[in-house]
């Protein structure tokens, strides 16, 4: 069996619980090593460094 509401929840209580529910940007940052823009704490796509190490061989 499913849960029963209640009461009637009006039509300023539906909304307002919707209203946040909404997308945000991705934060970004700039790559230390190359200065491209990047997802903080991951491998930059662009260079493949990461704390200003080379981790992964990107192919120009």
């Amino acid at each position: 069996m499913s849960i029963c509401p209640k009461n009637k929840s009006s039509k300023g209580h539906r909304d307002a619980r919707r209203a946040n529910w909404k997308m945000s940007a991705p934060a970004l940052v700039k790559c230390s090593n190359c200065g491209e823009l990047m997802v903080p704490h991951r491998v930059c796509k662009a260079c493949g460094s990461y704390n200003k190490k080379e981790i992964v061989k990107v192919e120009a």
